[in-house]
């Protein structure tokens, strides 16, 4: 009896144990992805759909036992630029293993807390591309170097400036829920990024810190570019829910946000960005000025 008990302490502690072990999935997100992984034999699916199914049953049996997990983004070419790397072989289990493994400390992860795929996957590749932005205009800002007449960091001082702009705007927005949007052309590629802020009637805006740095480095770009970018701020009023939605609009241009008047707010908002053709205005929107910003004495940073 006593070997028994000792038997059953021992499977329960490794039960609980084992809930105290987080887990991370890898998951090939698109059907592209998924055929690029088809090509090694030890890779057994052969249909995308079943393989999402399969992901989606695991992630479930993994949440039932009570553990921390996370859902990685899969990429197959820098798989394959790690096995080459570190001298793996890549059509191996035990090498996709360690490529997840790796992803917990520099990949695109989103935790797991029982959204369907169909969530999942876009909220994952979602995060995935704010990533690589992130990452791009970071490089960008480094690359800059210092500014020929002053010494100072032309990338910092981009940054800091982009800070105090978006502290300006959140503090006129005044209290609401602040969907923020900018978008900056740099060099070969067009930057987008995307804030979500909660502002209540007394203390500062509540923001992700993560969206906040995303977001104030893609405006920083733009600024050192001088790149005529735009942002766009839409604020909702929950606790009164009569009140339409407000829409406000900013050009930038030369390192500085100018704003747009209601009828370029409205046009930019009801005009199809592909075609040109007119969309009609969304219901219980209002499309108002954006609001004058301080300007800064310190831009750009030379004297």
């Amino acid at each position: 009896m006593a070997q028994t008990r000792t038997t059953r302490q021992t499977i329960s502690m490794r039960r609980a144990l084992r809930r105290e072990v987080p887990s991370i999935v890898g998951l090939l997100a698109d059907a592209q992805d998924f055929a690029a992984m088809r090509h090694y034999r030890t890779f057994r699916f052969d249909d995308h759909t079943t393989y999402l199914h399969q992901i989606e049953a695991l992630l479930r049996t993994l949440s039932a036992q009570g553990g921390h997990t996370t859902v990685a983004l899969f990429d197959p070419e820098e798989y394959a630029e790690f096995c080459a790397d570190t001298g793996l072989d890549p059509d191996s289990r035990a090498s996709r293993a360690r490529y997840t493994t790796e992803l917990a400390a520099t990949g695109t992860l989103v935790p797991y807390t029982g959204q369907p795929m169909d969530t999942l996957v876009p909220t994952l590749i979602d995060a995935a591309v704010r990533r690589a932005t992130w990452e791009y205009a970071t490089t960008l800002l480094a690359g800059l170097g210092e500014c020929a007449d002053c010494g100072q960091d032309v990338g910092r001082a981009a940054f800091d400036r982009a800070s105090r702009l978006l502290l300006r705007i959140l503090e006129a927005a005044g209290p609401g829920i602040h969907h923020l949007v900018c978008s900056v052309p740099a060099h070969d590629e067009q930057l987008v990024a995307v804030l979500h802020t909660e502002t209540r009637a007394t203390g500062p805006a509540h923001l992700d810190a993560t969206e906040g740095a995303e977001f104030t480095t893609v405006l920083a770009a733009g600024i050192a570019l001088g790149s005529p970018g735009g942002l766009v701020l839409r604020t909702t009023t929950p606790d009164t829910p009569e009140a339409p939605d407000r829409l406000h609009g900013w050009r930038l241009r030369q390192g500085t946000l100018h704003p747009l008047n209601d009828a370029e707010v409205f046009n930019a908002y009801c005009t199809d960005a592909d075609t040109g053709e007119p969309l009609s205005p969304e219901p219980g929107v209002e499309y108002l000025a954006g609001f004058p910003l301080d300007p800064d004495d310190d831009w750009p940073p030379h004297h």
